[in-house]
């Protein structure tokens, strides 16, 4: 998929689909990524943590983002800032679309 300097909708970059999350990595570098997930009605990630800082921006729906036992209801067009080494799970109450920008650097 080219996508290099054009105009893209990014919810057309990846498609709800039943009982699934379904992710597309648009950027893969070695300094980071960005990736656009779905996430159908009820699903999810489980509790981990990454060693980086991570940008989640819902681009469709509300997420809920659980950080260190909290939960947060992110809504379209908000974004939330998850922590490197502290424990974050994501899940959908309700289909959401969201962009991840990871970004691999200490400093």
């Amino acid at each position: 998929m080219d996508l290099i300097g054009k105009p893209i909708n990014i919810n057309s970059l990846a498609e709800y689909q039943e009982g699934s999350v379904v992710s597309t990595e648009i950027i893969k570098k070695e300094v980071g990524t960005v990736t656009i997930f779905a996430f159908d009605k009820g699903q999810g990630l489980s509790e981990h943590s990454a060693p980086f800082d991570a940008l989640v921006q819902i681009v469709d729906g509300v997420g809920e983002i659980t950080i260190d036992g909290n939960k947060n209801i992110v809504k379209k067009g908000e974004f939330i800032i998850m922590p490197a080494n502290i424990p974050h799970a994501l899940f959908a109450n309700e289909p959401f679309k969201m962009m991840l920008i990871m970004i691999r650097s200490e400093k």
